[in-house]
């Protein structure tokens, strides 16, 4: 039987879509280096299910990952154990769009027309994890555009209703667009013992360092100190609200975050690169009883010292993704304005069939001068 998942009265059970004899143009995900724009059956809408047209959606690192290396985090041999589903699969997994069908049983907030917010997690509902309100962390979890139920990079698609979101009148579907990489940037703030009063160390200025400065800053955060390589990404970082952006291999980041600190050392340092090296400052940037949040996915294993964890009683927290509050914190923060910098982030913009040349290409080959790469849909804009 189909595992389910509850969002508010209605048991929405998690399975494909039926497919129609119609046509529609996808970018899809064959295996390493082979992504493809190309004509697949068009999705219909089941009950609980809403069937929505993509207006914009951005190209995550993740998606990279997958290009470059091969399907990891995208099912290859074995099926996704809810989606059921395997490579090929639509990429895509940052985007907004418009409703153009509501099945059966869904809530009178979702209609056609509608503009929404897509929050891709796949979880089964069913785990320890997700009993507790964890569903990021759900044992099986997955998600829209890397496991399977289609993509961002489609004109069309279909999701279960508990991954929807109102977008507000006043935030254009381009910026809504970012909401998901932007969450992850939030969750990782809401999940750390971070204060106003306090200095954060923040590691990496790409789209999810930015992310984490932003919230750093709608949060007022204090001090704001990033550490990058990138010319582009310092500029970036210095506007999107960082007060202290140092250069690794120039500055001796423990000695400049302890001068910073009137020699105590940083309250919270957030990872979003995932190297050894900076994994080695930052936790020695730490003050006594201070906290290293992780949010990157790390390509190969790291080591660390406990050592330097014990004498200084600091704590290290892994992050991954975000919940379902964080999404909407991050809508509403949109809406009113303490995410006013969101937008700086788009630094291109591309058509479907467009993606892999000047898409992903352009990410790889030209990482300094880009942030966030932005797909053009069909939907209404």
């Amino acid at each position: 039987m189909p595992a389910t998942t509850q969002d508010g009265d209605h048991a929405i059970e998690n399975r494909p879509a039926p497919q129609t004899s119609k046509t529609m143009k996808a970018v899809r995900f064959h295996g390493k280096e082979d992504l493809r724009f190309e004509d697949i059956p068009e999705p219909t809408c089941g009950p609980g299910q809403v069937k929505v047209k993509p207006a914009w959606c951005g190209i995550c690192g993740s998606d990279l990952h997958e290009y470059m290396g091969g399907p990891s985090l995208c099912p290859e041999s074995k099926p996704h154990p809810i989606t059921g589903e395997t490579v090929p699969l639509t990429f895509g997994h940052e985007f907004a769009g418009v409703i153009e069908e509501v099945g059966e049983g869904v809530s009178e907030r979702f209609r056609v027309g509608t503009r929404v917010v897509v929050a891709p997690i796949i979880y089964d509902g069913d785990c320890g994890a997700c009993q507790d309100g964890l569903v990021n962390c759900c044992w099986k979890n997955g998600f829209v555009g890397l496991s399977g139920w289609g993509g961002g990079l489609s004109e069309h698609l279909v999701v279960p209703e508990y991954t929807l979101y109102n977008c507000p009148d006043n935030v254009p579907l381009d910026v809504a667009a970012l909401v998901e990489p932007l969450a992850v940037g939030w969750h990782a703030v809401n999940s750390s013992p971070f204060k106003r009063t306090d200095t954060a160390l923040v590691l990496g200025g790409g789209p999810i360092g930015l992310s984490v400065i932003q919230a750093l800053r709608a949060r007022g955060c204090a001090q704001i100190i990033v550490s990058e390589v990138s010319g582009m990404r310092k500029e970036f970082a210095k506007d999107f609200g960082a007060h202290v952006v140092l250069d690794p291999t120039k500055d001796d980041i423990i000695a400049r975050c302890l001068e910073l600190t009137n020699k105590k050392g940083v309250d919270v340092t957030f990872d979003a690169a995932g190297v050894q090296p900076g994994l080695d400052q930052a936790v020695n940037s730490l003050k006594a009883r201070g906290t290293h949040v992780n949010i990157a996915i790390w390509e190969k294993r790291c080591s660390l010292w406990p050592n330097d964890l014990v004498f200084k009683e600091r704590r290290y927290l892994g992050v991954a993704t975000y919940v379902k509050a964080d999404f909407q914190e991050v809508i509403d923060a949109l809406s009113d304005g303490r995410l006013d910098m969101a937008h700086k982030m788009i630094t291109k913009r591309i058509a479907m069939d467009q993606v892999r040349e000047e898409g992903f290409l352009t990410l790889i080959n030209d990482k300094e001068n880009q942030v966030k790469i932005l797909v053009e849909g069909s939907g209404e804009k």
